[in-house]
């Protein structure tokens, strides 16, 4: 996504929310990617069925913790490194939901001076 510089004109209201629009798909593609792997991790390593494996990755990527027992040191390193990543999808995301408004905020403050 290619934002416009600070000389040029800003965008318009209606292109403006378009862009809004396409930074929520793009997060909203982060995050089931994030937990698509997740599901997927917890399946293999934890050998949980699908939904056992999307409430685990779901509750992780939540921020809200564990649900099922890691018994296994494999599922324990893959749960570490699926946490630390969640953390990683929560800062890209909102990263990815605010540069819109950020951009535009910050555009439209430099146009005035």
């Amino acid at each position: 996504m290619f934002y416009e510089h600070s000389s040029e004109p800003l965008l318009p209201y209606e292109k403006w929310l378009k862009r809004v629009y396409q930074s929520v798909w793009m997060a909203l593609w982060v995050v089931l990617g994030a937990l698509g792997a997740g599901m997927l991790g917890y399946h293999y390593f934890g050998h949980l069925a699908w939904i056992d494996a999307l409430l685990e990755a779901s509750m992780i990527l939540g921020g809200m913790g564990a649900v099922a027992p890691m018994t296994t040191d494999s599922v324990k390193l893959f749960a570490s490194f699926y946490a630390l990543m969640s953390g990683l999808v929560v800062i890209t995301t909102t990263a990815i939901i605010l540069a819109p408004w950020l951009h535009r905020l910050l555009h439209a403050h430099t146009r005035k001076k």
